[in-house]
């Protein structure tokens, strides 16, 4: 019996070792499996986890490259700026309350939103609160706290933000970045992977309190500037452009307002504009109350909901690219080139213009409702004949027209360096022979009518006419330089093709010089630069009211263009809504002050003396005879007024080598203590060149003659940069513009 009982210890021990062992090996395999699954299948998730836990990460956000001007002025660039983050994990019961105390009012954020986030990622070590702090803000939010000895919770590392110094200077080009430094529009959205710059990293030891160690591991690696745009567009004509848009949007209380001045040998776009535009700095916050008020009475359903978002969307609309709008008679010139180029007509074509032309069942009027009489195709422009104009287009057909429409660059983008260029679609934007192209079709089309076209490719197209029958390809970026400032790359200029020959270019170029000096363009003539254009007045169809835009389009010097210019003036209010007499003195504006600052030298011709101007000689120091004589040498007709009992001149008004009329106005002073003589500005509006003239000798002054310069009686003065009665010194210059309302309705 005991040996029995013993067998069956015996075998109930075994059982349990075996048991015991078994247990082992399934724990030790359990364990086994366990130890591989977190080190291979989860290894890197909790490696990343523990690294959190004893790593502090921090990214340096790298500089965005900078654009610049022609001249390396600074259009957008990133600056040093604060950025407040803090430790959630330490945001305890105690400190909460002055925390968010601190935050919310520092950085004006909402403090239920502020409690929500740092509940919400309470486990963690970092939480970004807000970037872009501007320096005396960080230097606020750090003595805030120090006085609530919450340094353990909140801190501020360096951050970048994005300026645009010339406010909205350009704005429409450039366009502007978001709240992560990403380009959401023009410029800035194109070249974006251009400018972004390559982040850096700060990697350094923290405890389990998530503080850093003191002479711990730390690893750096430095952020990297992005490459950096040099562009096409001068500031100073950028500028130019501008403040004449600006007025042409008040005078005429238009919609919208579009310009661009292009260097006409190589297609770089000098300047560039639309009004109303916006601040890049504060891109959401609408500039023009007028924008709003416009989608309230006139939006969709949607943007009568919320016209605040329509206008900024609108604001931010490169329209000089993006937009099409009928050219009217602008197109003439194009219809001319093509029919000239192909022999269809010559210098010598003549038709009889009765001031209507028949087309099927339809009657096509000239503003002139009885006619031009005997026309060739100079007078065609100079008059804007649309019934010649018709005559043409049918003379050349449905193909031949479309073949110098395409040639011209009308059916196609024009490919320039900026997003959102409009894209031409047959029968939406212009009349294709192999899809649908009636002689009613061809008819409106041939005085542009029935066409739409945007501003640039009208600007790059009259280039073509300009540099002697090139269409070249328009760009705005010049250069790409890398974060050292050495060149990327050098955009050349390039030829697309040869629209006409050298020739016909030079013979329609000559013929719009006639109408700038003769014709519906008179308003942008301007002395002694031979300015070549067109203007152009057409109606927008389909439109609820009845609504027009008025352009003009050319170049200048005629021999030898420098620059083109394309203005666009769309919706005008009130009676005067034709090309000739609303866009045609801004474009002439524009181009007098752009080629005075380019140096190009006036060449005065036959009558233009009234007008012509010369800096004034330097006779300081002189005596007074001899400086009258000065003043009068090269045939110059100065009036000139002493002031002081002295014999020899110590200083002069206006001052050595300002430009001014060489017979206006000049004051020698011959004592250092004499009084100043003051003049009261005169009111010159409605006055004509000659008594304008008269008008400021009489009072000691000099003007400046800008636009129409004529001495016909219907040439008048509308506008001058100093207001009447204001007192300024004796020989100052006061600009005053010209224009006239007789013979330019086009």
């Amino acid at each position: 019996m005991k040996k029995d009982e013993m067998r069956a210890t015996g075998l109930a021990a075994k059982r349990g070792v075996i048991i015991l062992i078994l247990i082992a090996v399934v724990a030790f395999s359990a364990c086994f499996f366990r130890i591989g699954y977190l080190t291979v299948i989860k290894g890197d998730e909790y490696r990343e986890k523990a690294e959190a836990q004893q790593l502090s990460d921090t990214t340096i956000n790298a500089a965005r490259g900078t654009i610049y001007d022609s001249n390396m002025n600074v259009l957008a660039q990133s600056a040093s700026v604060w950025m407040c983050y803090i430790n959630p994990s330490k945001v305890t019961e105690k400190n909460r309350t002055k925390v968010l105390s601190v935050l919310s009012e520092t950085l004006d954020l909402d403090v239920v939103d502020l409690g929500r986030r740092i509940d919400d990622n309470a486990g963690y070590g970092y939480l970004k609160i807000k970037g872009e702090i501007e320096y005396q803000d960080k230097l606020t939010l750090q003595e805030r706290v120090r006085e609530n000895e919450i340094g353990d919770v909140i801190f501020t590392d360096p951050d970048i933000k994005r300026y645009y110094p010339g406010a909205s200077m350009a704005s429409t080009l450039i366009g502007f970045t978001g709240t992560d430094g990403n380009g959401l529009y023009g410029l800035e959205y194109l070249y974006d992977k251009t400018l972004t710059g390559t982040n850096g990293r700060v990697i350094t030891a923290k405890d389990s309190y998530q503080l850093e160690l003191d002479n711990a591991y730390e690893v750096a690696y430095e952020a990297r500037q992005g490459s950096s745009l040099v562009l096409t567009i001068n500031g100073e004509i950028q500028t130019i452009l501008e403040n004449a848009l600006e007025t042409a949007l008040e005078d005429t209380q238009a919609r919208n307002v579009y310009g661009i001045v292009m260097d006409t040998q190589t297609g770089a776009i000098l300047g560039l504009a639309n009004k109303p535009d916006y601040d890049p700095n504060d891109p959401f916050n609408v500039l023009y109350p007028q924008l709003t008020n416009y989608f309230e009475l006139n939006g969709t359903d949607a943007e009568k909901a919320d016209p605040v978002a329509a206008a900024r969307m609108e604001q931010w609309k490169n329209k000089s690219i993006a937009d099409f709008y009928y050219p009217g008679s602008v197109f003439k010139v194009f219809l001319v080139s093509g029919a000239y180029e192909e022999g269809v007509i010559d210098e010598n074509t003549t038709y009889d213009c009765v001031g209507t032309i028949t087309v099927g069942d339809r009657t096509i009027k000239d503003f002139n409702p009885t006619g031009h009489g005997l026309e060739t195709p100079r007078t065609l422009l100079v008059n804007s004949c649309n019934t010649f104009s018709v005559t043409v287009g049918r003379m050349m057909g449905q193909e031949l027209y479309f073949k110098y429409f395409q040639a011209f660059g009308f059916a196609e983008k024009t490919g320039v360096d900026l997003p959102g260029e409009g894209n031409p679609v047959v029968g939406v934007t212009y009349h294709d022979p192999a899809v649908s192209f009636t002689m009613s079709d061809l008819a409106s089309s041939s005085f542009g009518q029935s066409i739409n076209v945007t501003p640039l490719q009208i600007v790059t197209a009259v280039s073509a006419i300009g540099n002697g029958g090139k269409l070249m390809q328009p760009y705005v970026v010049a250069k790409i330089l890398d974060s050292e400032g050495n060149p990327v790359s050098v955009t050349q200029p390039t030829v697309k093709r040869q629209v006409i020959s050298p020739g016909t270019a030079a013979t329609v170029a000559s013929w719009m010089e006639d109408v700038v000096k003769d014709g519906t363009g008179k308003n942008a003539y301007v002395a002694g630069y031979h300015v070549a254009g067109k203007t152009g007045t057409s109606e927008k169809i389909g439109a609820k009211d009845q609504t027009y835009i008025g352009s003009f389009a050319g170049f200048a010097p005629v021999s030898n263009p420098r620059i083109s210019v394309v203005i666009v003036i769309d919706e005008p209010q009130g009676e005067n809504y034709s090309g000739g007499v609303i866009a045609a003195p801004v474009a002439g504006e524009i181009i007098e002050k752009t080629l005075t600052y380019l140096g190009v030298e006036p060449s005065y011709g036959d009558g233009e003396f009234a007008v012509k101007t010369a800096p004034v000689p330097s006779v300081g120091g002189m005596s007074v005879e001899d400086a009258k004589e000065a003043l009068g040498r090269e045939g110059y007709e100065y009036t000139v007024r002493v002031v002081g009992e002295g014999q020899t001149v110590v200083s002069q008004v206006p001052n050595a080598g300002v430009i001014t009329p060489v017979n206006g106005v000049v004051v020698l002073y011959t004592q250092n203590n004499a009084e100043k003589e003051m003049s009261e500005v005169p009111d010159f509006e409605g006055l004509t060149v000659s008594q304008a003239n008269y008008a400021a000798i009489e009072a000691g002054l000099n003007i400046r003659i800008s636009g129409s310069a004529s001495m016909e009686n219907t040439v008048v003065a509308y506008k001058q940069d100093v207001a009447k009665g204001t007192s300024v010194e004796s020989g100052a210059v006061i600009t005053v513009s010209f224009r006239t309302t007789s013979g330019v309705h086009d």
